[in-house]
């Protein structure tokens, strides 16, 4: 049983994020944990308040030690890295990774690490390659990768990446990844 989503976005992520949330059913429970990039500059809950307009999930930034809770989105904080551990997050201060903190590998590797083949990865649209080695650590500790179709991404080079780096589960456009992310977490045939 999958119990952890983790989606990585850069540019375009903001669209992206608020469609794919919008349609994620809310019989999907798992805690859902966002790396978006954003600089050191952006305001104070800004993009919790925009994505919070599109899903009944509670949404917002987590303080170090917080606890992973069902039908909740973690956004990465501005300047700090998200990583994961078991039943809980944490924040870090080190370097930028792939010139962005929150880093998506970091996010990822550490999910792959503390939940293993309980969790599910997504890359969605972004201009850089962040993301890609840590979808390919969740897929090596037997969880899902997904990668939104490079076709239908606003910037394509990190799915591009993504999908250099290891074998996806799924390669889809971005309406089909929450039906996709469904069928994962809640069809019994599944």
């Amino acid at each position: 049983m999958y119990e952890l989503i983790v989606i990585g976005t850069s540019w375009g992520g903001l669209e992206a994020l608020s469609r794919l949330l919008a349609e994620l059913r809310d019989d999907i429970h798992q805690p859902i944990v966002v790396a978006q990039h954003r600089s050191a500059e952006s305001l104070d809950f800004a993009l919790e308040h925009l994505l919070q307009h599109h899903t009944r999930r509670i949404v917002g930034d987590p303080d170090d030690k917080t606890p992973l809770e069902p039908d909740h989105v973690y956004l990465g904080p501005p300047d700090y890295h998200v990583l994961v551990e078991e039943g809980h997050l944490a924040l870090s201060t080190d370097g930028p990774v792939q010139f962005a903190r929150p880093s998506i590998d970091v996010l990822f590797e550490s999910a792959a690490d503390a939940y293993g083949d309980r969790t599910i990865g997504i890359v969605l649209t972004g201009a850089n390659a962040d993301g890609a080695s840590g979808l390919a650590r969740i897929k090596e500790r037997g969880g899902v990768a997904i990668v939104q179709d490079p076709a239908t991404s606003e910037k394509r080079a990190m799915p591009d990446a993504a999908i250099a780096a290891t074998v996806a589960d799924a390669v889809l456009p971005l309406a089909e990844i929450p039906p996709f992310v469904y069928g994962l977490c809640c069809d019994v045939g599944a």
